[in-house]
């Protein structure tokens, strides 16, 4: 079984547990490659830096998911684009089940320090500029508490 950290933002976050679909841009596409059935997901939502109009949010691990379905390649507009790509569909997906929804969800930085995969800890967000990262069974189990 693979293990991977998929980075997302609070809107998308939603869809994922509404749809229970991981979606990745072609960027991506060797990375979502390695995914397979059985594999476990775990779903990292990006923070949000402070605005005129809201409030800085942390970042949080919201879920774990089970991968149930190959990759597939779907083009139908579920996900919210990013600002600098408005066209993006994040066409390539997986579907999901639930293996864990945490009701109070994790604080990241929080795990930063015990992160096998973050080798600089200092700019850990440097590790997560990105879809998703694989990560280890250690890490995995520290981030669900097990």
């Amino acid at each position: 079984m693979n293990y991977f950290l998929c980075i997302t933002t609070e809107e998308n976050a939603k869809v994922i547990l509404d749809k229970k679909i991981w979606g990745v841009s072609e960027k991506y596409k060797n990375t979502i490659s390695k995914v397979s059935p059985g594999d476990h997901l775990i779903i990292y939502e990006m923070g949000k830096s402070k605005t005129k109009t809201s409030e800085a949010k942390p970042q949080y691990i919201r879920a774990v998911y089970e991968v149930t379905s190959e990759l597939k390649e779907d083009t139908k507009k579920i996900f919210e684009a990013h600002p600098n790509n408005p066209k993006e569909v994040y066409p390539l997906r997986v579907k999901l089940k639930e293996v864990k929804i945490f009701e109070n969800p994790i604080l990241f930085k929080e795990l930063v320090p015990e992160m096998e995969f973050i080798k600089n800890k200092k700019q850990w967000s440097g590790s997560l500029r990105r879809a998703m990262a694989q990560i280890g069974e250690k890490d995995y189990k520290k981030i669900i508490g097990a």
